[in-house]
């Protein structure tokens, strides 16, 4: 199969449509539905092997959109905090989780207790060998593989001010348009000067 590009009378292209598998390097990709042609083709084969705390977040991500909470990787609340996992639920509710892969992991991150103002309630994320009586009680535990999670413990919930939390919903927002924008035009420095 291949691309089926034609003009539109207004002298614009439209969308590229797809006409069947694509074969690349002796593989066979299906039909593509929800996503681009150059994702499966270009990008994911350059990807590379996610490192143990990513695979738990991809895991608990997809168990929370589930549930109907959107998940952003790697997110910046304030200056010198960096969450694991934020996740923004149908009411405008904001989760925090925190993926740990294993005891060392833990016992190295000592900014956790800063978290706990950015977010109505407060979740580790860690794989099913984990020794989860060194996790605080009084937070949520989520157990994760790569592909799924399980909440074992719900958090309490600590309602955040209307100020913070439109703070980050802003935030939010911004990151992941910000983010999408990367993917569509993934080198916009060399003409803005960004």
């Amino acid at each position: 199969g291949q691309w089926n590009r034609t003009s539109s009378r207004e002298g614009q292209n439209p969308p590229p449509r797809y006409l069947g598998p694509q074969s690349r390097k002796n593989k066979v990709y299906p039909p593509l539905t929800k996503c681009s042609h150059f994702v499966h083709t270009c990008w994911m084969d350059t990807l590379p092997p996610l490192q143990p705390g990513r695979l738990i977040a991809r895991g608990t991500a997809r168990h929370l959109r589930r549930h109907n909470y959107i998940c952003l990787e790697e997110f910046v609340p304030t200056s010198g905090l960096r969450v694991d996992l934020i996740a923004l639920g149908p009411k405008s509710e904001i989760w925090v989780v925190e993926c740990k892969s294993s005891r060392a992991d833990f016992m190295s991150d000592n900014k956790w207790q800063g978290y706990l103002e950015w977010c109505d309630r407060f979740f580790w994320s860690v794989p099913p060998d984990f020794q989860i009586d060194l996790l605080p009680e009084n937070t949520g535990l989520i157990v994760a593989d790569a592909y799924d999670a399980e909440i074992l413990r719900p958090a309490p919930e600590q309602k955040l001010s209307a100020a913070r939390r439109k703070k980050i919903l802003l935030k939010f927002a911004r990151n992941s348009a910000d983010r999408l924008r990367g993917y569509v035009d993934p080198k916009p420095s060399r003409v803005f000067g960004a």
